[in-house]
């Protein structure tokens, strides 16, 4: 199949936050794009108005003749977490038309770039959005197809005719990284995470060492030194290492705190560059910044310049986002879904705001995430003050007998706790007093960070 060629490219699933960056790279390539998502949500609505036609039924007569009749100019990409009974998914089964996973159009995308893909458990959409800006404000043209909204691009893709540099995350998901064969690859964590998918951490782990096999011939491994002794790497692959707490290629050493951002001191392997400014904080994002900084090291940029970008880095919508942040009250917003998400962003909270205490509203993704991580969120969750749980957000499973908040706020150590309604959350803020406000959760929390943010500005 010849991408280029095409005119007429129809979405399963548009809305999610890498099929819409797939759907703008083929808008923006003047193809004819539209699609079907199960729920209308500000994403869609953006698309919408950016010209891709967005259906909210389940309804094969929706579906273009020219895909029906199978025309070569048209190419048909779903997602991974559309159910297998979806009407459409069914119709494309029975029709015997050929429909591609994003992943593997990413892919065939990927193929006429030098290619860096960001892998790992935690850390891809920041890690990935970092280097993309990093490598446009030194003067590198790049395309980037980034796994949230970039606050630098104001999207979720970046977009150079003269690029020949292509950034994408890597998603361990359903395997889906195993269709890239990146020219330099980073993995950020190998933490345990979808085991819906895979049976344990060791077929997990597994996964991870075919995706280094996936390297081109000469290409570049970035990742920690505790990761190269788990994985059977090839010996066609040149190997780095970043870290901020041990000896390492890319060491970021002497962390301060300066206005709410953090400084670090950079050394390569052949240089070593004081005060850099993480223009993100979180201890997490300095690592993060680290990787992104050692990637650009990589493509040889001068060192000056990669610092210069850094601090000029704004980050990336609910990701450590700030929304209100006064002396006497903080409000920020984090994807965080993840048990060593969560501690990391909670721990980065008590660094920055000392003796402040923190509130945190979580809302659980996935039965089987809960059920699989249970005593780790319970650990994570009693790191906060306060905690406010929220009923588990099901994504695209059916609910799993015993598995519910309730069992969850029982295994939280701390006093202050208590399940509520989503639709309740507001009026919970009224009875409580805040110093600091966290939201954390990867399903549909974030549609309350507005009217969050709206009534704690009436209490500045």
């Amino acid at each position: 199949m010849n991408i280029k060629n095409l005119h007429i490219v129809y979405f399963l699933g548009v809305g999610g936050i890498g099929m819409s960056a797939l759907a703008r790279y083929f808008l923006a390539s003047g193809c004819n794009v539209l699609g079907y998502d199960k729920t209308k949500t500000v994403l869609t609505s953006q698309l919408e108005k950016e010209g891709v036609k967005i259906h909210y039924q389940e309804d094969v007569a929706f579906i273009p003749n020219e895909i029906k009749s199978k025309q070569e100019n048209t190419l048909v990409i779903y997602t991974p977490a559309i159910p297998k009974d979806n009407n459409e998914f069914l119709f494309f089964q029975q029709q015997q038309i050929r429909i591609y996973k994003r992943s593997e159009v990413l892919g065939l995308i990927s193929q006429n770039y030098f290619t860096i893909a960001v892998a790992g458990t935690h850390g891809k959409t920041t890690t990935s959005s970092i280097i993309a800006h990093l490598l446009q404000s030194c003067g590198v043209p790049c395309n980037a197809f980034l796994g949230g909204i970039s606050l630098n691009f104001n999207s979720n893709l970046v977009l150079n005719s003269e690029a020949k540099i292509m950034v994408v995350e890597a998603d361990e998901f359903d395997r889906s990284f195993l269709t890239l064969s990146p020219d330099i690859a980073i993995i950020t964590s190998l933490d345990a995470d979808h085991l819906d998918i895979y049976e344990d951490k060791a077929t997990m782990h597994q996964a991870y060492q075919d995706f280094t096999h996936k390297i081109k011939v000469g290409g570049t491994l970035l990742t920690k030194k505790t990761y190269l002794t788990m994985l059977n790497l090839p010996s066609t692959i040149h190997t780095k290492t970043y870290s901020i707490s041990e000896n390492a290629d890319y060491e970021g050493k002497n962390r301060t705190i300066n206005n709410g951002n953090f400084v670090i001191d950079v050394k390569t392997p052949s240089n070593f560059i004081a005060n850099v400014e993480i223009g993100l904080p979180g201890i997490h994002n300095t690592e993060n910044s680290l990787a992104a900084f050692a990637v650009a090291d990589l493509l040889q940029i001068d060192n000056q310049k990669i610092k210069a970008a850094l601090a000029s880095y704004k980050g990336v919508q609910r990701r450590f986002q700030f929304h209100i942040k006064t002396p006497n009250l903080v409000y920020l917003d984090d994807y965080a879904h993840h048990p060593t998400e969560l501690s990391a962003c909670i721990l980065s909270i008590k660094e920055l705001f000392p003796n402040k205490k923190i509130t945190g509203i979580f809302q659980p993704h996935l039965f089987t995430r809960t059920r699989d991580f249970a005593d780790e969120f319970a650990q994570s969750l009693s790191l906060l003050d306060t905690l406010i749980l929220l009923d588990i957000y099901p994504a695209r499973e059916l609910p799993i007998e015993g598995v519910t908040s309730q069992m969850l706020l029982d295994k939280v150590t701390i006093n202050n706790k208590k399940i509520i309604k989503k639709e309740d959350v507001i009026y919970e803020l009224k009875q409580t007093k805040l110093e600091i406000l966290v939201t954390l959760g990867a399903g549909n929390i974030d549609e309350l960070v507005e009217p969050i943010a709206e009534f704690l500005k009436q209490k500045v």
